[in-house]
Formats: C-alpha cells, structure tokens, sequence
C-alpha cells in the first residue's frame, strides 16, 4: 500500500474517530448528563465551549512537537488523553468532576483534531500534501453522520456514562492502531550544509501581514461554520421556511460540504488554494442574498450553498498555510492560526443567536459581510504575493 492511501486512511479514520468521540458527543450526551449531574444543560455547553478554548491555546505547541518529529507520538497521546478524559467524564459526581473532564478532553481535542492531522502530512508529503489533506476531510466529513446515531444508540442502551466509556475504549484500541502503527514515519529532516543557499520550500515565508490576514480568514470561517451549526434551523423559519423544508434543507448540509470537498479533490485541486478559498467565501453570502431575496423558497438554496463554501474552508485550513507558508515551520503555524478558528467559533453561538433575536434571517448580513471580508482579504494576500513573486 502506498505511503500515501496508508497516511489517508489511517488519519481519515482517526479523524473520524477523534471529532465523534470528542466534538460531536455533546449534541446528544448534554441534556442527560445535565439531568444527572444537577446542573443546567447550558452549564455543559459552556464547559465545553471552554474546552475548546483551551484546546485552541495547545495547538500550536502540538504544531510543534509534529514539525519536530511527526505526527505518530502526538496522535497517539491525543487519543490517550482523549480517553483519559471520556472516563473521567463518564465517572464525573459533580461539577468539578465535570470541569475536570472537560479540561482534559480540550487538551486532547488541541493535539488531535485537523490541525494536527494536516501537519502530520505536511510533515509526511511536503507541498504535496495538498491532495491528502483534502482524502481525509473527505473521510471525515462522515463524523457526525457516524458518531450522532452511535452515541444515541450507547445512550439509550448504557446510559450517558455507558457511552462515554465505549468512547474511551475505541480511544484506547483504534488510536495507536490508527496513529501508531497504520500511519507512516516520516523521514529524517536533511540537515542543511553550513553556508547553503536555504531549499525553496525553506524560504522565508510571507510576513506578519500576510499571517494576520490569513488568521481573519479563519476566524471568518470558525464564525460562519460554527453560527449557522448552532442556528441554521432558526434562521430558515425566521425567513418564513416551513418546519419540513427546514428538516429537508439542513439534511442537505452535509451531503454539500462532501459534494464540494470531492470537486476539490478532483476538479480543483488543480488550480491556486487561494482562489479556492475566495470562491468558498463568496458561496455562504450568495446563498444568504438568495434567501434573504426569495424568502421560504430559498431555504434549499442557502442550505447547499452554505455547506458547499463551508466543506471547501475546512480544506483551506489545511492547504492554504500550506501554500502559502511552505512546508517548513507548517504544524507551529497551523497551530496558531487555529487559536483564530476556534475562538471565533466558540463566540458565534451566543453572538449570533442574539443577533437572530433582534433581526431574524437578516442577521446573515453580518456573516455574510464578514465572508465578504474574508474574499477581500485573500484577494489581498494574493496581490501581495505576486508582487513578491515579481
């Protein structure tokens, strides 16, 4: 088996395993573990919100540690951490065993999840890890599809705690499966002459503006994913959507996010991530003119046209550093551009939620602009660029 299907599928099921055991539990495991514990259900949405948090401020020391010697060890110690951390959860008396627990699952989720999965590869495969980064999103971009049915189904056969703890186990078992032995080593890094002329790959990358410019973007795309998650349903209604042509339009969602990753992985991973990347944010403010436009009848429309744009920026958070930046320094970076992600999107359910209050379907002039923004910033980014190239 090639190096490559070998790191794909061993990160791709990873990653599918680590975002259903971690990111995705919540959705189903809040409301009775809130009922058990004697805390409110929001109390643990806003422990995991933190958990995110944390988890963005360890990116970029696991960035690091995978520029240094790969993505093997740090892999394996997330799913480890994961699992150390989905057992105290499912033990948790209280809420400090519940902030315990948490705490421990957010530094799990900082060393495992895409981030640390992208500089694995950019590790492994260079400037050619475009085309695998975008395999795994691929692979999973089916967590949630995978991990919502399972979770209920342990719930409601071993309880909350009883679903946690299977979690944990699938941590233990599959992980160092997965990370330790399936994915491959990368190689030594060449050590560079005294007085050699630094590879092209190891040029000096953009500057700070550039860099800045970049974690905008991101932030853009943590806010959008991260609101319309929390508040699609409410947004159609609000523009006079029916209840069944919101079930039917969000059940589209993720069939678009796939749709676009498997175009990108085919069509367009031919031409510049960065015109990729502008593309992706202009669709989530199309879709938002033809709803706000149309009304009810283009609830179908914003659904696909969202999660098309949203499945191409998860890609984007792996490849433009890339392609920007290079290879060398990629995981510290990527570490670091997800504080960006991740704070923006542990902010925008209750900043968006309070704009829907206020404004209904027209609270999409907000992300919609900031969409906008971002396409203006890559534009930006490109310019600068070229006129560096020249």
């Amino acid at each position: 088996m090639k190096a490559e299907t070998r790191a794909v599928l061993a990160l791709g099921l990873g990653q599918t395993m680590a975002w259903g055991g971690s990111y995705y539990i919540p959705a189903i495991l809040a409301a009775p573990m809130a009922r058990d514990l004697g805390v409110a259900t929001p109390v643990v949405f806003g422990v995991f919100s933190a958990a995110l948090l944390l988890a963005a401020l360890v990116g970029p020391a696991a960035g690091r540690a995978i520029d240094r010697q790969g993505g093997q060890g740090v892999l394996v110690a997330s799913n480890l951490v994961l699992a150390l951390g989905l057992g105290l959860l499912g033990f948790a008396q209280g809420l400090a065993s519940l902030v315990l627990a948490w705490g421990v699952m957010g530094l799990g989720m900082g060393m495992g999840l895409y981030e640390s999965a992208f500089a694995s590869l950019a590790r492994l495969f260079g400037k050619g890890a475009r085309g695998p980064i975008t395999g795994i999103t691929l692979m999973a971009g089916f967590a949630s599809t995978i991990a919502w049915p399972l979770t209920t189904w342990l719930e409601a056969g071993y309880g909350w705690r009883g679903a946690c703890l299977a979690w944990a186990v699938a941590m233990l078992v599959l992980g160092p499966l997965l990370n330790g032995v399936l994915l491959p080593r990368p190689a030594a890094p060449a050590e560079a002459k005294p007085g050699a002329a630094p590879a092209a790959s190891e040029a000096p990358p953009p500057g700070a503006l550039v860099m800045g410019l970049l974690a905008f973007v991101f932030a853009v795309s943590g806010f959008g994913a991260s609101a319309l998650a929390a508040h699609l349903p409410g947004v159609l209604a609000a523009a006079g959507a029916t209840p069944a042509a919101v079930v039917a339009a969000a059940a589209l969602l993720g069939p678009a996010q796939v749709a676009a990753r498997l175009l990108e992985f085919g069509l367009l991973r031919r031409l510049d991530p960065v015109l990729n990347a502008m593309v992706a944010n202009t669709l989530p403010a199309l879709g938002a003119a033809l709803l706000l436009g149309l009304g009810a009848p283009g609830a179908i429309a914003y659904a696909m046209l969202h999660g098309a744009g949203n499945g191409l920026l998860t890609i984007a958070r792996g490849t433009l550093p890339l392609a920007l930046f290079g290879p060398v320094g990629y995981g510290s970076r990527a570490g670091w551009l997800a504080i960006a992600t991740r704070f923006a999107g542990a902010a925008a359910p209750l900043l968006f939620g309070l704009a829907v209050e206020g404004w209904g379907a027209w609270a999409l002039v907000i992300t919609s602009a900031l969409y906008l923004g971002a396409a203006v910033a890559l534009i930006c980014i490109r310019l600068m660029l070229g006129r560096t190239e020249n």
